[in-house]
Protein backbone atom coordinates (compact mmCIF):
# COMPACT_ATOMS: atom_id res chain seq x y z
CA UNK A 1 0.00 0.00 0.00
CA UNK A 2 1.16 3.50 -0.88
CA UNK A 3 2.23 5.38 2.03
CA UNK A 4 -0.01 9.11 2.57
CA UNK A 5 3.53 10.69 2.52
CA UNK A 6 4.59 9.82 -0.75
CA UNK A 7 1.58 10.74 -2.34
CA UNK A 8 2.07 13.95 -4.07
CA UNK A 9 -0.96 16.14 -4.31
CA UNK A 10 -1.87 19.65 -6.49
CA UNK A 11 -4.19 22.13 -5.19
CA UNK A 12 -5.65 24.32 -8.02
CA UNK A 13 -7.89 27.20 -6.41
CA UNK A 14 -7.80 30.74 -6.76
CA UNK A 15 -9.38 31.75 -3.70
CA UNK A 16 -6.31 31.67 -0.36
CA UNK A 17 -8.88 30.57 1.93
CA UNK A 18 -9.91 27.71 -0.02
CA UNK A 19 -6.19 27.05 -0.91
CA UNK A 20 -5.24 27.29 3.14
CA UNK A 21 -8.85 25.00 3.83
CA UNK A 22 -7.79 22.25 1.75
CA UNK A 23 -3.93 22.04 2.26
CA UNK A 24 -4.72 22.17 6.09
CA UNK A 25 -7.46 19.00 5.66
CA UNK A 26 -5.25 17.39 3.50
CA UNK A 27 -2.23 17.67 5.95
CA UNK A 28 -4.74 16.39 9.05
CA UNK A 29 -5.11 13.48 6.61
CA UNK A 30 -1.73 12.39 6.93
CA UNK A 31 -1.35 13.49 3.19
CA UNK A 32 2.94 15.36 3.50
CA UNK A 33 3.32 16.42 0.19
CA UNK A 34 0.51 19.04 -0.74
CA UNK A 35 1.66 22.06 -3.53
CA UNK A 36 -1.08 24.92 -3.05
CA UNK A 37 -1.17 26.60 -6.40
CA UNK A 38 -3.67 30.13 -6.96
CA UNK A 39 -4.17 29.68 -10.70
CA UNK A 40 -3.84 27.02 -13.79
CA UNK A 41 -1.08 28.69 -15.02
CA UNK A 42 0.59 28.47 -12.07
CA UNK A 43 -0.49 24.66 -11.48
CA UNK A 44 1.21 23.93 -15.19
CA UNK A 45 4.29 25.83 -14.33
CA UNK A 46 4.48 23.73 -10.97
CA UNK A 47 4.04 20.34 -12.79
CA UNK A 48 6.84 21.61 -15.68
CA UNK A 49 9.53 22.32 -13.42
CA UNK A 50 8.57 19.42 -10.56
CA UNK A 51 10.16 16.00 -10.66
CA UNK A 52 7.27 14.40 -11.91
CA UNK A 53 4.02 15.01 -12.05
CA UNK A 54 1.44 15.20 -8.98
CA UNK A 55 -0.63 12.16 -7.93
CA UNK A 56 -3.84 13.86 -7.41
CA UNK A 57 -4.90 17.59 -8.86
CA UNK A 58 -7.65 19.16 -6.66
CA UNK A 59 -9.38 21.56 -9.33
CA UNK A 60 -11.50 24.30 -8.56
CA UNK A 61 -13.46 25.37 -11.62
CA UNK A 62 -14.33 28.98 -11.62
CA UNK A 63 -11.34 30.45 -11.92
CA UNK A 64 -10.49 33.66 -13.88
CA UNK A 65 -7.68 33.10 -16.99
CA UNK A 66 -7.81 29.80 -17.15
CA UNK A 67 -10.48 27.87 -15.59
CA UNK A 68 -10.89 24.56 -15.04
CA UNK A 69 -12.36 22.74 -18.31
CA UNK A 70 -9.42 24.62 -20.29
CA UNK A 71 -6.77 23.34 -17.47
CA UNK A 72 -8.39 19.77 -18.35
CA UNK A 73 -7.72 19.86 -21.52
CA UNK A 74 -3.93 21.34 -20.85
CA UNK A 75 -3.71 18.14 -18.39
CA UNK A 76 -4.68 16.09 -21.86
CA UNK A 77 -1.97 17.68 -23.60
CA UNK A 78 0.12 16.90 -20.90
CA UNK A 79 -0.68 13.43 -21.49
CA UNK A 80 -1.16 13.60 -17.57
CA UNK A 81 -1.70 10.02 -15.83
CA UNK A 82 -2.66 10.83 -12.46
CA UNK A 83 -6.23 11.32 -10.91
CA UNK A 84 -8.87 14.36 -10.75
CA UNK A 85 -10.85 15.45 -7.89
CA UNK A 86 -12.86 18.40 -8.73
CA UNK A 87 -13.61 20.95 -6.71
CA UNK A 88 -16.40 23.72 -6.91
CA UNK A 89 -19.18 26.15 -5.54
CA UNK A 90 -20.89 25.63 -9.03
CA UNK A 91 -24.58 23.54 -8.97
CA UNK A 92 -24.90 19.69 -9.48
CA UNK A 93 -25.15 19.50 -12.97
CA UNK A 94 -22.07 21.84 -14.03
CA UNK A 95 -20.03 19.14 -11.68
CA UNK A 96 -21.46 16.25 -13.56
CA UNK A 97 -20.63 17.97 -17.01
CA UNK A 98 -17.55 18.58 -15.91
CA UNK A 99 -16.88 15.18 -14.91
CA UNK A 100 -18.49 13.34 -18.00
CA UNK A 101 -15.70 15.60 -19.98
CA UNK A 102 -12.70 14.34 -17.64
CA UNK A 103 -13.85 11.00 -18.44
CA UNK A 104 -14.48 11.29 -21.58
CA UNK A 105 -11.02 13.06 -21.91
CA UNK A 106 -9.90 9.42 -20.17
CA UNK A 107 -8.46 11.10 -17.71
CA UNK A 108 -9.08 9.72 -13.95
CA UNK A 109 -11.48 11.09 -12.01
CA UNK A 110 -12.05 10.09 -8.01
CA UNK A 111 -15.10 12.10 -7.75
CA UNK A 112 -16.52 15.51 -7.58
CA UNK A 113 -17.19 18.21 -4.10
CA UNK A 114 -19.34 21.04 -3.64
CA UNK A 115 -17.82 24.01 -1.11
CA UNK A 116 -17.49 24.09 1.66
CA UNK A 117 -16.01 20.90 1.23
CA UNK A 118 -16.22 18.53 4.41
CA UNK A 119 -13.15 16.20 6.07
CA UNK A 120 -15.41 13.07 5.38
CA UNK A 121 -16.42 13.67 1.77
CA UNK A 122 -12.30 14.66 0.84
CA UNK A 123 -11.71 11.39 2.65
CA UNK A 124 -13.90 9.23 0.73
CA UNK A 125 -12.58 10.22 -2.72
CA UNK A 126 -8.97 9.85 -1.57
CA UNK A 127 -9.90 5.91 -0.66
CA UNK A 128 -10.56 5.55 -4.34
CA UNK A 129 -7.72 5.96 -5.35
CA UNK A 130 -4.67 3.84 -6.13
CA UNK A 131 -1.50 4.28 -8.27
CA UNK A 132 -2.36 4.80 -11.91
CA UNK A 133 -0.14 1.88 -13.20
CA UNK A 134 -1.61 -0.98 -10.59
CA UNK A 135 -5.77 -0.16 -11.80
CA UNK A 136 -5.18 1.74 -15.11
CA UNK A 137 -3.43 0.60 -17.55
CA UNK A 138 -2.59 2.88 -20.48
CA UNK A 139 -4.78 2.48 -23.64
CA UNK A 140 -1.93 2.89 -25.72
CA UNK A 141 -0.41 0.36 -24.24
CA UNK A 142 -3.25 -1.99 -25.72
CA UNK A 143 -2.68 -4.17 -28.79
CA UNK A 144 -4.54 -3.01 -32.25
CA UNK A 145 -5.43 -6.57 -34.06
CA UNK A 146 -6.24 -6.55 -38.16
CA UNK A 147 -9.19 -7.94 -39.56
CA UNK A 148 -7.64 -10.89 -40.96
CA UNK A 149 -6.45 -11.62 -37.29
CA UNK A 150 -10.07 -11.38 -36.21
CA UNK A 151 -11.03 -13.66 -39.01
CA UNK A 152 -8.39 -16.48 -38.16
CA UNK A 153 -9.72 -16.08 -34.13
CA UNK A 154 -13.18 -16.63 -35.53
CA UNK A 155 -12.13 -19.31 -37.49
CA UNK A 156 -9.83 -21.34 -34.88
CA UNK A 157 -12.51 -21.24 -32.04
CA UNK A 158 -10.69 -18.61 -30.20
CA UNK A 159 -14.09 -16.50 -29.15
CA UNK A 160 -14.96 -17.67 -25.53
CA UNK A 161 -18.41 -16.21 -24.11
CA UNK A 162 -18.13 -15.44 -20.20
CA UNK A 163 -21.52 -14.59 -18.33
CA UNK A 164 -22.62 -11.85 -16.05
CA UNK A 165 -25.34 -12.66 -13.34
CA UNK A 166 -28.71 -10.49 -13.36
CA UNK A 167 -30.36 -11.45 -10.01
CA UNK A 168 -34.10 -10.24 -8.95
CA UNK A 169 -33.96 -7.11 -6.89
CA UNK A 170 -36.87 -8.35 -4.41
CA UNK A 171 -35.95 -11.70 -4.33
CA UNK A 172 -32.33 -11.80 -4.61
CA UNK A 173 -32.97 -15.32 -7.20
CA UNK A 174 -30.21 -15.26 -9.94
CA UNK A 175 -32.58 -15.08 -13.12
CA UNK A 176 -30.32 -14.79 -15.72
CA UNK A 177 -27.01 -14.10 -17.89
CA UNK A 178 -25.41 -11.69 -19.99
CA UNK A 179 -23.35 -13.32 -22.70
CA UNK A 180 -19.77 -11.40 -23.25
CA UNK A 181 -17.57 -12.45 -25.38
CA UNK A 182 -14.22 -12.35 -24.95
CA UNK A 183 -10.87 -13.83 -27.12
CA UNK A 184 -8.39 -15.73 -25.82
CA UNK A 185 -5.58 -14.38 -27.92
CA UNK A 186 -2.82 -17.37 -27.85
CA UNK A 187 -0.25 -14.74 -27.09
CA UNK A 188 -2.00 -11.41 -25.91
CA UNK A 189 -3.89 -13.78 -23.63
CA UNK A 190 -7.66 -12.54 -22.70
CA UNK A 191 -8.48 -9.43 -25.32
CA UNK A 192 -11.72 -7.65 -24.38
CA UNK A 193 -14.45 -6.65 -26.46
CA UNK A 194 -13.85 -3.37 -27.08
CA UNK A 195 -10.75 -4.65 -28.59
CA UNK A 196 -12.28 -6.26 -31.62
CA UNK A 197 -15.56 -5.11 -31.71
CA UNK A 198 -15.23 -2.44 -33.84
CA UNK A 199 -13.28 -4.03 -36.15
CA UNK A 200 -15.59 -6.80 -37.26
CA UNK A 201 -18.51 -4.31 -37.34
CA UNK A 202 -16.02 -1.97 -39.94
CA UNK A 203 -15.08 -5.58 -41.83
CA UNK A 204 -18.15 -7.46 -42.65
CA UNK A 205 -17.04 -9.92 -39.59
CA UNK A 206 -19.77 -8.64 -37.53
CA UNK A 207 -22.93 -11.93 -38.52
CA UNK A 208 -19.96 -14.84 -37.96
CA UNK A 209 -18.84 -13.45 -34.69
CA UNK A 210 -22.42 -12.98 -33.40
CA UNK A 211 -23.40 -16.36 -34.84
CA UNK A 212 -20.42 -17.76 -32.74
CA UNK A 213 -21.33 -16.20 -29.53
CA UNK A 214 -25.10 -17.82 -30.19
CA UNK A 215 -23.86 -20.75 -30.69
CA UNK A 216 -21.49 -21.04 -27.98
CA UNK A 217 -24.06 -19.56 -25.73
CA UNK A 218 -27.26 -21.46 -26.12
CA UNK A 219 -25.14 -24.79 -26.52
CA UNK A 220 -23.64 -23.85 -22.66
CA UNK A 221 -27.81 -23.25 -21.77
CA UNK A 222 -28.50 -26.36 -22.61
CA UNK A 223 -25.86 -27.91 -20.43
CA UNK A 224 -26.89 -25.46 -17.34
CA UNK A 225 -30.23 -26.52 -18.18
CA UNK A 226 -29.50 -30.35 -18.10
CA UNK A 227 -27.91 -29.86 -15.00
CA UNK A 228 -31.00 -27.88 -13.50
CA UNK A 229 -30.40 -24.65 -13.77
CA UNK A 230 -32.53 -22.74 -15.66
CA UNK A 231 -31.61 -19.31 -17.15
CA UNK A 232 -32.81 -16.45 -19.05
CA UNK A 233 -29.81 -16.12 -21.78
CA UNK A 234 -28.63 -12.39 -22.63
CA UNK A 235 -26.83 -11.93 -26.01
CA UNK A 236 -25.69 -8.87 -27.44
CA UNK A 237 -27.18 -8.12 -31.19
CA UNK A 238 -25.43 -5.71 -33.83
CA UNK A 239 -27.65 -3.35 -36.24
CA UNK A 240 -25.87 -5.45 -38.93
CA UNK A 241 -27.56 -8.70 -37.62
CA UNK A 242 -30.75 -7.47 -37.68
CA UNK A 243 -30.41 -5.66 -40.94
CA UNK A 244 -29.88 -9.39 -42.18
CA UNK A 245 -32.92 -11.02 -43.56
CA UNK A 246 -31.98 -14.44 -42.56
CA UNK A 247 -31.19 -13.70 -38.90
CA UNK A 248 -34.55 -14.27 -37.27
CA UNK A 249 -34.31 -17.66 -38.89
CA UNK A 250 -31.09 -18.05 -38.04
CA UNK A 251 -31.75 -17.95 -34.14
CA UNK A 252 -35.00 -19.63 -34.50
CA UNK A 253 -32.94 -22.73 -36.01
CA UNK A 254 -29.81 -22.59 -33.68
CA UNK A 255 -33.08 -22.39 -30.55
CA UNK A 256 -35.05 -25.47 -32.01
CA UNK A 257 -31.34 -27.21 -32.45
CA UNK A 258 -30.13 -27.09 -29.15
CA UNK A 259 -33.78 -27.25 -27.50
CA UNK A 260 -33.67 -23.86 -25.43
CA UNK A 261 -36.65 -22.31 -25.38
CA UNK A 262 -36.91 -19.10 -27.07
CA UNK A 263 -38.55 -17.59 -23.97
CA UNK A 264 -35.32 -17.96 -22.09
CA UNK A 265 -33.50 -16.13 -25.05
CA UNK A 266 -32.99 -12.54 -24.45
CA UNK A 267 -31.09 -10.56 -27.32
CA UNK A 268 -30.06 -7.39 -26.20
CA UNK A 269 -30.17 -4.40 -28.94
CA UNK A 270 -28.24 -1.50 -27.73
CA UNK A 271 -30.31 1.67 -27.85
CA UNK A 272 -27.84 3.99 -30.58
CA UNK A 273 -28.23 0.34 -32.80
CA UNK A 274 -31.53 1.37 -33.37
CA UNK A 275 -32.08 3.18 -36.80
CA UNK A 276 -33.94 6.60 -37.17
CA UNK A 277 -34.44 6.22 -40.76
CA UNK A 278 -35.23 3.23 -43.13
CA UNK A 279 -36.01 0.91 -40.17
CA UNK A 280 -37.82 -1.62 -42.07
CA UNK A 281 -35.65 -4.79 -42.11
CA UNK A 282 -34.11 -4.42 -38.68
CA UNK A 283 -38.42 -3.79 -37.40
CA UNK A 284 -39.17 -6.95 -39.53
CA UNK A 285 -36.20 -8.79 -37.98
CA UNK A 286 -37.12 -8.00 -34.33
CA UNK A 287 -41.13 -8.52 -34.77
CA UNK A 288 -40.35 -12.00 -36.36
CA UNK A 289 -38.21 -12.90 -33.60
CA UNK A 290 -40.87 -11.32 -30.86
CA UNK A 291 -43.30 -13.22 -32.77
CA UNK A 292 -41.21 -16.72 -31.75
CA UNK A 293 -41.34 -15.79 -28.41
CA UNK A 294 -38.09 -14.89 -27.93
CA UNK A 295 -37.32 -11.66 -25.95
CA UNK A 296 -36.37 -8.27 -26.59
CA UNK A 297 -34.26 -5.97 -24.53
CA UNK A 298 -32.93 -2.48 -24.79
CA UNK A 299 -29.71 -1.86 -23.91
CA UNK A 300 -27.78 0.78 -22.37
CA UNK A 301 -30.67 2.90 -22.45
CA UNK A 302 -30.50 6.94 -21.72
CA UNK A 303 -27.28 6.79 -23.95
CA UNK A 304 -28.54 6.79 -27.71
CA UNK A 305 -31.47 8.85 -29.49
CA UNK A 306 -33.76 6.60 -29.26
CA UNK A 307 -37.64 8.85 -29.20
CA UNK A 308 -41.09 7.46 -27.23
CA UNK A 309 -42.21 6.37 -30.88
CA UNK A 310 -39.15 4.12 -31.65
CA UNK A 311 -39.93 2.40 -28.10
CA UNK A 312 -43.44 2.34 -29.49
CA UNK A 313 -42.89 0.49 -32.53
CA UNK A 314 -40.24 -1.95 -31.68
CA UNK A 315 -41.57 -4.68 -29.51
CA UNK A 316 -39.28 -4.87 -26.56
CA UNK A 317 -39.87 -6.88 -23.31
CA UNK A 318 -37.07 -5.37 -21.32
CA UNK A 319 -35.10 -1.91 -20.96
CA UNK A 320 -31.54 -2.13 -19.18
CA UNK A 321 -30.76 1.06 -17.65
CA UNK A 322 -27.49 2.64 -18.50
CA UNK A 323 -24.96 2.27 -15.28
CA UNK A 324 -24.33 6.00 -15.67
CA UNK A 325 -27.93 6.48 -14.45
CA UNK A 326 -27.50 3.70 -11.75
CA UNK A 327 -24.32 4.30 -9.56
CA UNK A 328 -24.56 7.16 -7.23
CA UNK A 329 -28.55 7.33 -8.09
CA UNK A 330 -29.38 7.24 -3.85
CA UNK A 331 -27.08 10.60 -3.76
CA UNK A 332 -27.00 12.37 -6.79
CA UNK A 333 -30.21 14.21 -7.73
CA UNK A 334 -28.85 14.47 -11.57
CA UNK A 335 -28.18 11.10 -11.95
CA UNK A 336 -31.26 10.12 -10.09
CA UNK A 337 -33.62 12.14 -12.28
CA UNK A 338 -32.27 10.43 -15.36
CA UNK A 339 -33.02 6.75 -13.67
CA UNK A 340 -36.74 7.77 -12.40
CA UNK A 341 -37.22 8.82 -16.05
CA UNK A 342 -35.98 6.00 -17.45
CA UNK A 343 -37.51 3.92 -14.93
CA UNK A 344 -40.60 5.72 -15.68
CA UNK A 345 -40.47 5.09 -19.53
CA UNK A 346 -40.46 1.32 -18.83
CA UNK A 347 -42.78 1.07 -16.76
CA UNK A 348 -45.26 3.27 -19.17
CA UNK A 349 -44.73 1.07 -21.97
CA UNK A 350 -45.22 -2.14 -19.95
CA UNK A 351 -41.36 -3.59 -19.69
CA UNK A 352 -39.33 -5.20 -17.49
CA UNK A 353 -36.69 -3.23 -16.23
CA UNK A 354 -32.78 -4.10 -15.55
CA UNK A 355 -30.57 -1.82 -13.68
CA UNK A 356 -26.65 -1.89 -15.14
CA UNK A 357 -23.69 -0.53 -13.21
CA UNK A 358 -24.45 -1.97 -9.33
CA UNK A 359 -21.18 -1.21 -8.21
CA UNK A 360 -22.39 -1.12 -4.38
CA UNK A 361 -24.55 -1.99 -1.46
CA UNK A 362 -25.43 1.87 -1.83
CA UNK A 363 -26.86 1.34 -5.21
CA UNK A 364 -27.80 -2.09 -4.37
CA UNK A 365 -30.21 -0.76 -1.68
CA UNK A 366 -31.28 2.19 -3.85
CA UNK A 367 -33.00 -0.06 -6.09
CA UNK A 368 -34.12 -2.19 -3.60
CA UNK A 369 -36.04 1.58 -2.34
CA UNK A 370 -37.35 1.79 -6.32
CA UNK A 371 -39.33 -1.05 -8.46
CA UNK A 372 -36.89 -1.73 -10.21
CA UNK A 373 -37.06 -5.50 -11.50
CA UNK A 374 -33.62 -7.04 -11.88
CA UNK A 375 -29.82 -6.06 -11.18
CA UNK A 376 -26.43 -6.44 -12.78
CA UNK A 377 -23.25 -5.28 -11.97
CA UNK A 378 -20.00 -5.93 -9.97
CA UNK A 379 -21.56 -5.72 -6.55
CA UNK A 380 -22.97 -9.04 -7.78
CA UNK A 381 -20.96 -10.32 -9.97
CA UNK A 382 -18.16 -9.78 -12.38
CA UNK A 383 -18.18 -11.27 -16.06
CA UNK A 384 -17.61 -15.31 -15.52
CA UNK A 385 -16.79 -18.70 -17.61
CA UNK A 386 -19.26 -21.10 -17.74
CA UNK A 387 -17.80 -23.14 -15.10
CA UNK A 388 -17.50 -20.79 -12.56
CA UNK A 389 -21.46 -20.39 -12.46
CA UNK A 390 -22.61 -23.13 -10.20
CA UNK A 391 -19.81 -22.24 -8.30
CA UNK A 392 -20.87 -18.52 -7.74
CA UNK A 393 -24.44 -19.02 -7.50
CA UNK A 394 -23.81 -21.52 -4.45
CA UNK A 395 -21.95 -18.49 -2.80
CA UNK A 396 -24.45 -15.99 -4.12
CA UNK A 397 -26.85 -18.23 -1.94
CA UNK A 398 -24.52 -18.18 1.03
CA UNK A 399 -24.00 -14.55 0.82
CA UNK A 400 -28.00 -13.78 0.70
CA UNK A 401 -28.01 -15.69 4.18
CA UNK A 402 -25.72 -13.68 5.57
CA UNK A 403 -25.27 -10.31 4.17
CA UNK A 404 -29.19 -9.54 3.39
CA UNK A 405 -30.57 -11.43 6.01
CA UNK A 406 -31.60 -8.29 7.18
CA UNK A 407 -33.93 -7.31 4.08
CA UNK A 408 -34.43 -10.97 2.80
Amino acid sequence: MTEKSTIRILVVDDEPSALRLLSRMLANMGFASVIPCNSGHAALEQMDQADGSPDVILLDLNMPEMDGVEFVRKLVERRYTGSLILVSGEDERVLQATGNLVRAQQLTLLGSLQKPVTPKGLAALFGKWSPPLQNHPSRAAKEVYSADELRAAIANGELVNYYQPKVAVATHRVVGVETLVRWCHPVDGMVLPDQFIDIAETHGLIHDLTRTVLINALAQAKLWQEAGLVLQLGVNVSIDNLASLDFADFVTGLADKTGVPPQQVVLEVAENCIPAHDARVPLETLTRLRLKRFRLSIDDFGTGDSSLAQLRDVPFDELKIDGSFVHHASTDEVIRAKYDASLAIARELGMEVVAEGVEDRDDWDFLCSTECNLAQGYFIARPMPAADLPGWTQAWQERIRKEFAAIS
